[in-house]
């Protein structure tokens, strides 16, 4: 079960937008560059005042405005004939790169583990290139849970909130990440695993 079962509703409440965006000449390719740019810019920025606490309310803002974003551009690229293999490639790497923008700030913030937080972004954009294998295989993109693109981006907006907020991080919220990282390996595990099985009842 993964919150990207939600995508199909999400998808239907910004299409007009998408229909106005197609209009204005704006481009999948533009979208996606964006989302990755404000991505990095808005990682650094929380970084960079860290441990302040109120910048990270700009994690769950950006990150609800992102996964917008990543709908508009998928919407653009397959609705107005608008996909490229280069749209591709700016897909998952933008992506992991905006998604490793985010994490990061968290490394400066105790009580979090600088090393479990590089696990979690080492781990995250091993789960997407597992899912972008699936078409190697004859699958189709896998984008499996517990701990997908989406499930992230609301776990670390909520965290975002939480800290923001001034909510108490007494030391074993430091296991948020841990936790993280086991998440990560089971949706690693459930993607290969959901891939296999998808070839063999294919052929």
């Amino acid at each position: 079960m993964s919150i990207y079962a939600l995508k199909p509703r999400f998808q239907a409440l910004l299409r007009p937008l998408a229909v106005q965006l197609a209009r204005s000449g704006v481009t999948a390719n533009e979208v996606t560059i964006a989302a990755a740019v404000v991505s990095i810019a808005v990682g650094a920025f929380v970084a960079w005042h860290a441990p302040d606490r109120t910048p990270f309310l700009l994690i769950p803002l950006w990150m609800f405005v992102r996964m917008a974003l990543n709908a508009l551009d998928g919407m653009l690229a397959r609705e107005f004939g608008q996909q490229t293999r280069l749209g591709a490639f700016l897909n998952e790497l933008g992506d992991v790169v905006s998604d490793a923008a985010l994490y990061l700030p968290f490394a400066w913030l105790p009580p979090f583990s600088a090393t479990w937080v590089a696990a979690v972004v080492v781990l995250a954009t091993i789960t997407e290139f597992a899912g972008a294998m699936g078409p190697m295989v004859g699958a189709s993109r896998r984008y499996d849970g517990p701990f997908g693109k989406s499930d992230r981006a609301f776990a670390f907006g909520a965290l975002g909130l939480w800290i923001a907020l001034g909510g108490p991080l007494p030391e074993w919220t430091g296991l948020l990440f841990p936790l993280f990282v086991v998440l990560l390996l089971a949706t690693i595990v459930n993607r290969v695993h959901n891939a296999l099985i998808e070839t063999k009842s294919s052929r």
